[in-house]
């Protein structure tokens, strides 16, 4: 017996229509482009994009590898970062800053030449590092001196140093509330930081998020987005302090970032996934992709103009079998397996 052409036509109909589908699931979402192979040995933290300028700043070590993102090729090196954590970019100056993690200072640098201008004494173990175009100023966030050391970008005058309640991580700044923002870790708390008197103005709890690392800002709706390892993203409100919103996101978080043209905040996590949810409304947003990475994948940075996403990537090996009660050990890295991983959004 035949199947009648309506039948038939219906079942074709639903097989299109199944696939325009997956096919629109894809659009829009991010997958794996290529892998900048860029070598050397050591372990690394932060990367920063200058989106004008084409470039990607990759700690390393104890150097920052800059990578040309016209080519996607190692275009030079900024060396004597000693135990780097992050690096600062001020376009309108031309000069980059580091955190020397290890000797307590942060370099200033020539992004044209790449070459150090000079060092300015921080607090112990500066960690991230911020920017503030505002006031051309410069805060270093020292995890173990639990302050923030602030310094003039053109000069490296230190204009104050802000005692802090605890271990500072990742910082952002809000130019129209004057308010620079900072997670302390281990008090799971946001504190505020006034950029013209450098007073703390205010400190906020987190809950229901704890170990705060990543933060990132829409600066049009006044909004914080943070990772914290109980694997949970926090929306806050800048200027009140309430957490609004919270999505899961994967184990061991280290960076966010926020597309405002796009309306994403992203969380790159250790465990080897980046969890990108969506700003459905200033006060809700909504899980859109799971991306998975490589283990380990667990900072990264954003291209604003692209959209474009690079993380940091290598090889490990395998960890011996530990001994009862012996501390846990990391994994060593196969050396000149250090790269960059890209991934772009789907057309």
């Amino acid at each position: 017996m035949k199947t009648p052409i309506v039948t038939r036509l219906a079942k074709l109909s639903f097989i299109l229509l199944a696939f325009c589908g997956a096919a629109e699931c894809l659009a829009g979402q991010y997958q794996f482009v290529k892998e900048i192979p860029v070598g050397g040995e050591g372990g690394w933290d932060y990367l920063s994009i200058d989106p004008a300028a084409h470039r990607l700043y990759v700690t390393h070590a104890t150097k920052i590898v800059v990578i040309d993102l016209t080519k996607d090729a190692i275009a030079g090196e900024i060396a004597d970062t000693q135990g780097i954590h992050g690096f600062a970019i001020a376009a309108d100056l031309g000069r980059g800053f580091s955190s020397n993690g290890k000797e307590s200072t942060a370099s200033i640098v020539d992004l044209k030449t790449l070459q150090t201008i000079s060092k300015v004494k921080t607090g112990e173990n500066p960690d991230a590092i911020l920017y503030n175009p505002a006031q051309q100023e410069v805060y270093t966030f020292n995890g173990r001196g639990h302050s923030a050391t602030v310094f003039e970008a053109k000069t490296g005058n230190v204009v104050a140093t802000v005692p802090l309640p605890g271990k500072p991580e990742f910082a952002a700044f809000d130019q129209e509330t004057g308010r620079v923002y900072c997670n302390i870790e281990d008090k799971n708390e946001v504190v505020t930081i006034d950029a013209k008197t450098h007073q703390v103005a205010d400190t906020w709890p987190l809950a229901p998020g704890e170990e705060p690392s990543g933060m990132a800002i829409d600066a049009e709706h006044h909004r914080l987005f943070i990772g914290c390892s109980n694997k949970l993203m926090i929306m806050m409100d800048d200027k009140t302090g309430k957490v609004l919103n919270t999505v899961p996101i994967g184990g061991g978080v280290d960076a966010n970032a926020f597309d405002a043209q796009r309306q994403l905040a992203f969380s790159s996590c250790g465990e080897g996934v980046v969890t990108i949810a969506k700003e459905e409304t200033p006060d809700k947003m909504t899980v859109v992709q799971t991306l998975s990475t490589e283990r380990g994948s667990r900072t990264m940075a954003l291209d604003s103009v692209t959209h474009n996403l690079y993380l940091a990537a290598a090889k490990f090996e395998p960890l011996p079998t530990p001994s009862p009660g012996a501390p846990r050990q990391r994994p060593n890295m196969v050396p000149g397996s250090f790269k960059i991983l890209v991934y772009a959004e789907g057309k």
